[in-house]
């Protein structure tokens, strides 16, 4: 597991403030709750992780609203904030990660082409996101991605990388 070193680092962040985590996953498929629990001892830090692949699934189990699907489009800024902001209302966690993206190799737009992935962190009520857009095949994007909300989440917690 190469992101071991990071989930480290982000299981200390998190120990150190008795604070815990939640993902919210589309584009990744559980992928990051995977890093995440292959480090041994992680239930005392990883509550739990969301996988909603559908649209569907956003809004029954994250709380996003249809309308904000349908008027930015499920790999948007609006939908990841909501996503992240979900899984911590919906999980008993101070802090998440969300991402939505077109990970390929079909799917992706002028607007939007596949590679594509919208970050959401909310960490203490406070949510933020990001746009990435990532090189190579869907596994090589889903890689990427799981290394980035890593990072995103751990920059946010203040801790070093």
């Amino acid at each position: 597991m190469h992101d071991q070193p990071l989930v480290e680092a982000l299981a200390r962040a998190l120990l150190a403030r008795g604070w815990m985590m939640a993902t919210a996953e589309s584009c990744t498929g559980g992928l990051i709750a995977g890093a995440c629990t292959g480090l041994a001892g992680s239930s005392d830090w990883f509550e739990r992780g969301f996988v909603t692949y559908s649209n569907a699934a956003k809004t029954e189990l994250l709380g996003v609203p249809a309308a904000l699907i349908d008027a930015h489009g499920a790999v948007s800024e609006a939908v990841a904030r909501a996503m992240a902001g979900g899984a911590c209302v919906h999980a008993p966690v101070q802090a998440s990660v969300a991402v939505t993206g077109i990970a390929g190799p079909s799917g992706g737009s002028a607007d939007k082409p596949v590679g594509t992935v919208w970050f959401g962190w909310c960490v203490n009520g406070q949510v933020s996101a990001e746009r990435q857009r990532f090189d190579g095949d869907r596994a090589a994007v889903r890689e990427q991605t799981v290394a980035h909300a890593l990072q995103g989440l751990l920059a946010r917690l203040g801790a070093p990388g």
